[in-house]
């Protein structure tokens, strides 16, 4: 395997960047607790369905996502671990919550797939590879549970070449699945990974070896395991590719990584996986080109805005990835939508809700700057030129809903709460032209009940929702600024302005969106737009 040892980098070249995606319930927020553990970061992993005094998942830190165990927004953890910055993005695996994982994955410059060794590639994992597919981003497989029952490793690996088209390197594999589990066997470095207390026993041990028949490791597995191991390791072996890393940070090549993350097996070799071979920051698409890290002035890009991560100083924090230069405290920075500097004097890394002050930043990594509004999604900040950082994608909602206020005295608050959480991409929030109530669009219902849960616990407001006529949105546009005109006029009834004032269409049908396609030839009826803050 062509596996070359290198020196400790430095700098930016030290930062490993990665977002961990999946289906619900592979296991996604189990790993990230897990990998925290192996680097370091934490004492004791938290459990994502913990009961009473047990810890509860780090990453999942709102209430709802504590009472529900699920993640609902990305949450951001860094840690180090010999000599590497590891920047970790948890992203919502549900489906209602796609747009915060999609406008996530354009911070990251590598990820970590969950794959459930019973369930194979799920839909929502395809849909998340292809996004890493259209940005280039270089995918490391971890098949979790396979201390459960599940499918043949052999019919996951050619799953994953099959329906992804990706060229599969076996890295670690189990030895035994199910009840007849007895730990993983690290091809790369000859190692044993295992349980001392072996039944249902978390990962604990570690043997090095001198090969598949060496007796120190065949002593140690039942007869009739063994048997059926080595027939598996050899074909793994020699019936896929060796590990490439050229071919892996190409996008070509993923290497496949066996074990359990709720008992810790193989989760050590992964993060030595992505210590040594994911890849460090990598040049970011902007309006002048794409800007390389190695870049002495300083840049970023805001690609998440959160509300209320302390609620009781009614916080706004903006999630930043910096993408050149050195950054230190302190320094005032281009902010380039307004043309004014911005000195960020209280930059913040995170752990989860958790945070502290640092005193510099290298490109790959992710700080927060507490501001009041300043800062929004799509912001560019430069210590030089004026340009901006572009791919940062908003996607039509395909739910909308009218906002009905339970207490009218509370509009005020009422409109601060749609505010905040449009701006931190939960919701989309558009204003009829005729009608004062607002109307809010999301990918999916949940994120309905996230919306209702925060405005209560977060503004102390109740609100509820009512049916509309509508289906979607559309983003209207013209070069022909007499015909957008004529268009939003004669249909004022569908016309809506989302938060920077943009003309929206509103169409009660498919029907109704293709017949005004039809009829205005002239008119732009987009699906997306890219998030540029104006």
């Amino acid at each position: 395997m062509t596996q070359a040892a290198s020196a400790v980098p430095t700098g930016y070249a030290a930062r490993r960047t990665f977002a961990i995606i999946s289906h619900p319930d592979a296991g996604k927020t189990t790993l990230t607790e897990k990998l925290l553990l192996a680097g370091g970061a934490i004492n004791m992993a938290g459990a994502v369905k913990a009961r009473g005094e047990n810890r509860r998942a780090r990453s999942d830190w709102m209430e709802i996502e504590q009472s529900r165990g699920i993640s609902v927004t990305s949450s951001v953890m860094t840690f180090e671990r010999e000599g590497i910055t590891f920047n970790l993005l948890d992203t919502p695996g549900h489906s209602d919550f796609s747009e915060d994982t999609y406008r996530t994955l354009t911070a990251v410059d590598s990820a970590i797939m969950v794959v459930d060794a019973a369930k194979g590639i799920e839909s929502q994992t395809r849909k998340l590879f292809e996004i890493c597919r259209l940005r280039d981003i270089p995918i490391i497989t971890f098949v979790n549970k396979v201390d459960r029952e599940g499918r043949s490793p052999f019919e996951v690996l050619d799953e994953i070449e099959e329906a992804l088209a990706l060229t599969v390197s076996p890295q670690v594999w189990p030895v035994g699945m199910g009840t007849d589990f007895q730990g993983c066997y690290d091809f790369a470095h000859d190692e044993f990974i295992y349980s001392k207390a072996r039944a249902n026993g978390p990962c604990d041990s570690l043997k090095k070896v001198e090969g598949l028949d060496d007796p120190a490791f065949t002593s140690m597995i039942a007869p009739h395991v063994l048997e059926r191991f080595a027939e598996e390791a050899e074909l793994a072996r020699e019936g896929y590719a060796s590990f490439d890393a050229d071919a892996y940070r190409q996008g070509h090549l993923t290497p496949v990584v066996f074990g359990s993350a709720l008992r810790d097996f193989s989760v050590d070799q992964l993060l030595r996986i992505v210590a040594r071979f994911a890849p460090p920051p990598r040049p970011q698409p902007s309006d002048k080109g794409p800007v390389e890290p190695t870049n002495d002035e300083v840049s970023a890009f805001v690609f998440k805005v959160q509300a209320n991560m302390d609620p009781n100083h009614r916080d706004r924090v903006a999630f930043v990835r910096f993408c050149s230069g050195h950054f230190k405290r302190g320094m005032k920075l281009n902010h380039v939508r307004s043309g004014k500097p911005l000195a960020v004097n209280n930059p913040i890394y995170f752990f989860a809700q958790e945070r502290a002050l640092t005193e510099e930043a290298f490109a790959g990594d992710v700080i927060g700057i507490p501001n009041h509004g300043t800062l929004r999604v799509g912001d560019t900040l430069t210590e030089g030129a004026a340009f901006r950082f572009t791919g940062l994608p908003s996607f039509a909602p395909e739910v909308m809903r009218r906002v009905r206020l339970e207490d009218t005295m509370r509009m005020k608050q009422l409109r601060r709460a749609l505010e905040d959480l449009a701006e931190e991409g939960l919701v989309q929030v558009f204003k009829p032209m005729f009608g004062s109530n607002w109307i809010v669009g999301v990918v999916g219902p949940l994120q309905l009940d996230v919306l209702a849960s925060r405005i209560r616990g977060e503004y102390k407001t109740e609100i509820g929702f009512e049916p509309v006529p509508y289906s979607t949105a559309r983003w209207i546009s013209s070069p022909d600024e007499r015909k957008l005109k004529d268009f939003i006029k004669d249909n004022g009834m569908s016309i809506a302005l989302d938060r920077d004032e943009r003309p929206v269409f509103l169409p009660k049908s498919d029907w109704e969106l293709r017949y005004a396609r039809e009829r205005n030839p002239d008119i732009s009826f987009d699906e997306t737009r890219e998030l540029v803050a104006v």
